[in-house]
């Protein structure tokens, strides 16, 4: 398979975990906020209703723009090859460099998790709240480290077609 066609395909189908994802934990909230009443529960859903807002913008974003983008790189390549070293690989270069980004707040966000979660005494809210940080970042690092791996290997690719030229 064509490695373009296989990236955004890859990118397509990740945005459908991103959005089952963000469906789940949105149903899981509302199960949480008005079945059970412990504070613990509260505070576990306020981040999974957060962060499921945000998987579901994102996974419905990267949905919508895939086929989209990838018919546009097509076109570059068979129409105007040039513009793959002066559009396509600048915007990878910038997606790819984003990932680091999004890794050290994720990995952030877990170790404030973490600590919300052992350093509080009870069972309350708080700690609801660094159950809540934990599992959706650990999630959301999970799906972007596959997301990254594919990024990469788009790149080279990339940059092995401008190599061709």
């Amino acid at each position: 398979m064509n490695p373009i066609v296989k990236y955004f395909n890859a990118e397509k189908a990740e945005s459908l975990l991103f959005i089952s994802f963000g469906i789940f934990a949105i149903l899981l909230s509302i199960y949480l906020l008005f079945f059970l009443k412990d504070s613990f529960w509260k505070g576990l859903a306020i981040p999974l209703i957060v962060f499921s807002l945000v998987q579901l913008v994102i996974g419905t974003t990267i949905y919508i723009r895939s086929p989209k983008d990838n018919f546009r790189v097509e076109n570059l390549i068979k129409l105007e090859s040039e513009k793959i070293q002066t559009e396509e690989i600048p915007r990878m270069e910038i997606v790819v460099q984003n990932f680091v980004y999004y890794r050290y707040f994720e990995i952030a966000l877990i170790l404030v998790g973490i600590v919300l979660m052992y350093s509080l005494s009870g069972y309350g809210f708080w700690k609801g709240v660094g159950l809540g940080l934990f599992i959706q970042c650990a999630v959301l690092l999970s799906l972007d480290f596959f997301a990254e791996k594919r990024a990469h290997f788009y790149l080279n690719h990339l940059q092995e077609l401008v190599d061709k030229l």
